[in-house]
């Protein structure tokens, strides 16, 4: 049986803390475990059975490892003590017998984007981003859809347009919105990504520094690596769609609550092929993953064993192949949540509805 791993780390360090060991995640505050983490070793999470390929019945098994620093520890710590840690898991991953590693959340943004990493293990690397960006473009494509929202007669926006999931998705909704908002903290970066994209977009690439764009923006794409959210509530239209693809979130429970004319969903998620079980909870439904886990899945199933997303240069010839890969084998966007909870046809319903009331006030 052919074998994949995959990292994960704490994101909401009590709450991802509590779901391994509930006493530590009870007794010890966030600064706290952002600490200890420096000083936990690399930890076995569980074992993944079930992931079935829909067109051969190819059947895998895999691991959820842990590495232990938190978003904070790992800006905080020096980069290659960080990498240090993070090939000491991929060692595990090895030393299991997986044939294949993915890299979650912040392991695979730190440093060089999974570069170094790949050259320290034997076993092949992906960050999952290429599969990541396919989905939550698809994702705002449908919300947008279920708001009523015509892409091909919006403005859009990408927030954390110069990072490697950013840039890609700008890349793609480039060629299907009139107006695009590159939404960066450089504006330098944000010109040169402006330039380079204008020779075959579609739209009208509009590079800013400044949030309050976001106020013409119906479709957003946000996909920062900032360690607390940045997207605020009062800059934001009337039944705009968010799709929030970073992790940690870019916008916060508390926009949310604020504003219940706008629809914030969770970008990444997908249904796994196959009687999968996890054998821990990562935050998901049974039979559900994020996309760069199922990136990995994908490729073991495929028999491609190796090094696939790596670096901050993401190309679309990529994501259109891994989205095949991965659509063969039976993976497919899933239904929507927000802040870790089901987001119903009633639930977008309701919100168009908050909308059109605070437009026509």
């Amino acid at each position: 049986m052919d074998t994949f791993a995959f990292i994960i780390h704490p994101i909401d360090p009590k709450r991802d803390v509590s779901r391994k060991y509930p006493f530590l995640g009870r007794v010890l505050n966030e600064r706290q475990i952002d600490f200890f983490s420096t000083f936990f070793p690399p930890v076995y999470i569980s074992e993944i059975e079930g992931v079935t390929s829909a067109a051969t019945g190819k059947q895998i098994k895999g691991w959820f490892l842990a590495c232990p620093y938190t978003p904070r520890r790992m800006m905080e710590l020096p980069v290659r003590v960080v990498y240090r840690k993070i090939i000491q898991t991929g060692r595990m991953a090895e030393r299991l017998g997986a044939r294949i590693l993915g890299l979650g959340a912040y392991t695979a943004v730190v440093g060089d984007a999974g570069i170094t990493i790949a050259k320290a293990l034997d076993v092949p690397v992906t960050t999952g981003d290429s599969y990541t960006v396919s989905v939550a473009v698809q994702a705002l494509r449908k919300a947008s859809e279920m708001m009523e929202i015509p892409l091909q007669k919006t403005a859009a926006a990408v927030v954390g347009a110069t990072g490697a999931i950013g840039r890609a998705c700008a890349a793609v909704l480039a060629d299907e919105v009139p107006r695009l908002y590159l939404i960066g903290r450089r504006m330098q970066a944000l010109e040169r990504i402006r330039e380079k994209m204008a020779v075959s977009a579609r739209a009208e690439l509009i590079p800013s520094t400044d949030m309050s764009v976001l106020a013409d923006a119906q479709a957003i794409l946000s996909a920062t690596s900032a360690v607390r959210d940045v997207i605020p509530a009062e800059t934001l239209r009337p039944g705009s769609v968010i799709c929030d693809v970073a992790q940690p979130r870019d916008v916060s429970a508390m926009v949310a609550r604020a504003r219940d004319d706008i629809l914030v969903i969770d970008g990444g998620m997908v249904d796994v092929p196959g009687p999968v079980n996890f054998h821990f909870n990562f935050g998901l439904p049974p039979g559900k993953a994020y996309a760069c886990m199922a990136e990995t899945m994908a490729l073991a199933l495929e028999g491609r064993f190796e090094d696939y997303t790596l670096g901050r240069r993401i190309s679309r010839d990529r994501v259109a192949e891994i989205t095949a890969i991965a659509e063969k084998h039976g993976f497919r966007l899933s239904g929507f949540r927000s802040f870790e909870r089901e987001v119903t046809l009633q639930d977008i319903e309701r919100i168009r509805e908050n909308a059109r009331k605070r437009t026509h006030r």
